[in-house]
């Protein structure tokens, strides 16, 4: 009887744990450069005397999904996505992180930022001279029209890496990170396309057929709930007969 009741209720609490990484997946469907969570399931051993041999189901969600999402024109010269494979690296708690989001910004300073994140480029955060126009081209260098001058002039080039999805997760702010925590090296094969920005990767209709087996899955681990506790009471009934 206790076995079939740490069935249910692992089942259960793997069912809740997974509604949430598909609601937070879903939220982010309009949020430029989201990587989808990844639910995973392993086993973990209970602890305790006399419940050796029972294991509960443990839900992980720090695995990310790396298929490319939508890329849209957007004719914004910092609007910048990723062909292919890799990442842009931002500064993050005075360390690295990675995002697949290219809707760069510009203080007033001449600073470079993705949602409030220092870009990173060769040599450190970007930080851009005075300027009338600028460019990003698609090895990643950064140019720009001094004020009085002619022509344009490079002043830096955007940190590109690349990794694969296994030894990608997210760190507290939902910023790529490598699980090893080591700085992932610059790959020169990295190409950007500029006045364009990528969409999330999440598929709506994906994350609802989930959420909609995962509701079912509930209510089965609802109804096993039921099956005990009428056992439970047969059996009781049974003693005291």
């Amino acid at each position: 009887m206790d076995k079939l009741i740490f069935t249910a209720v692992s089942g259960a609490e793997h069912t809740l744990r997974a509604q949430q990484v598909h609601a937070n997946n879903l939220a982010n469907m309009d949020t430029p450069g989201f990587r989808a969570n990844l639910e995973l399931v392993t086993t973990q051993k209970l602890g305790g005397y006399g419940y050796d041999d029972v294991h509960m189901a443990r839900t992980q969600a720090d695995a990310v999904s790396t298929k490319p999402g939508t890329v849209r024109e957007t004719g914004r010269p910092l609007d910048v996505a990723i062909n292919g494979t890799g990442y842009f690296a931002v500064e993050f708690g005075g360390a690295e992180a990675y995002t697949r989001a290219g809707a760069i910004d510009i203080d007033a300073n001449g600073a470079l930022s993705v949602a409030g994140r220092p870009l990173l480029g060769e040599g450190g955060p970007i930080v851009l001279p005075p300027h009338s126009a600028v460019e990003v081209g698609t090895d990643g260098t950064i140019s720009v029209m001094a004020e009085g001058a002619t022509t344009m002039q490079v002043i830096d080039k955007l940190r590109l890496v690349n990794a694969e999805g296994p030894e990608l997760t997210k760190n507290e702010a939902g910023l790529l990170v490598a699980r090893n925590g080591d700085q992932l090296q610059a790959d020169a094969n990295v190409t950007v396309r500029a006045r364009s920005l990528e969409g999330s990767n999440v598929s709506a209709v994906e994350e609802m057929v989930a959420t909609m087996a995962l509701n079912r899955s509930f209510e089965l681990q609802m109804k096993l709930f039921q099956a005990g506790d009428k056992m439970n009471e047969a059996g009781n009934r049974l003693l005291g007969a």
